[in-house]
């Protein structure tokens, strides 16, 4: 059986979703944030080096990165479920997405919390200063990077309402950490085709058991 080390409020709630949506059975094992510094316990670490979620563990085997867990699973148990035939557009499509997720739609969300929580770390006299810079940094930096992205998501999504198809996909549940994460920090709560995928995936009842077995997520 598939086992999920699971960190709360993490990127790992995809991966509980995307199993219930197969209907494979898991065992979940739950992690808490240390409270100060919000970072995973080390206990993590005696699973993966680096100490992050999501990993998961199936006969020996450790795996970790989001996108490499969608793949084994799919690979290994999907049977083409939540996906689609090797060689084709859509395969390309659902692959370019599975990638897109962690490597250019998270670093600049990254960057958003980052700059957002920089002033209240800050000691006070340099409160003020630092929250000029990060304003600044916002403005003129992240602040594009986000609404070009958010155009892009509005535009791909147009078409079906889905990321790589007509029905939903392991792209989709790929893409809901990123969208969610936006909808909370970034405006894409006035995006009106981010905020109908949304409303639909977070009605599905795959969904909904996922967030029952992984605990608490803020972005649901």
């Amino acid at each position: 059986m598939i086992i999920v080390h699971h960190l709360e409020n993490s990127r790992s709630q995809r991966v509980l979703w995307l199993l219930e949506e197969l209907g494979l059975p898991y065992e979940v094992r739950r992690y808490a944030r240390d409270a100060t510094t919000m970072l995973a316990p080390p206990e993590l670490k005696a699973i993966h080096p680096l100490g992050k979620s999501p990993v998961i563990e199936d006969d020996g085997a450790i795996i970790a990165e989001t996108g490499a867990v969608f793949e084994y699973i799919l690979d290994t148990y999907g049977a083409g479920r939540l996906s689609a035939p090797a060689g084709t557009p859509q395969a390309r499509k659902l692959s370019y997405w599975l990638h897109y997720a962690e490597g250019s739609a998270m670093p600049p969300l990254l960057l958003k919390l980052v700059f957002m929580r920089m002033p209240d770390g800050a000691p006070g006299l340099l409160r003020p200063l630092i929250r000029q810079v990060a304003g600044k940094v916002q403005a003129q930096l992240v602040n594009p990077q986000l609404a070009s992205h958010l155009a892009y998501w509005e535009s791909e999504l147009a078409e079906t309402g889905w990321f790589a198809g007509a029905d939903l996909s392991a792209a989709d549940i790929m893409m809901s950490f990123p969208l969610e994460a936006a909808a909370s920090r970034a405006g894409a709560d006035k995006s009106t085709a981010v905020m109908d995928f949304l409303a639909r995936i977070h009605a599905r009842p795959a969904y909904q058991r996922a967030l029952e077995a992984g605990g608490p997520y803020a972005y649901a």
